[in-house]
């Protein structure tokens, strides 16, 4: 689902944080960060696969669906 710590080492050519953050960016790669502040990449993004699609949620609030 997503790289390893060492992928994202691997990737970028860094293993620190803030370098691997400048690296993705540069790269054009898109990417999440954690609570730790590490870059959470989807394996799916590097190997050219697209995301599963997200499923719609089964039950929503009646503010998420607009009424009041």
């Amino acid at each position: 689902m997503f790289l390893t710590t060492a992928e994202v080492a691997t990737l970028t050519g860094y293993r620190q944080k803030a370098r691997q953050l400048a690296r993705l960016r540069q790269m054009g790669i898109p990417f999440w960060t954690n609570a730790a502040g590490q870059p959470v990449v989807a394996r799916a993004t590097i190997e050219g696969r697209k995301p599963a699609p997200r499923q719609p949620l089964e039950w929503a609030p009646k503010w998420a669906e607009g009424r009041p």
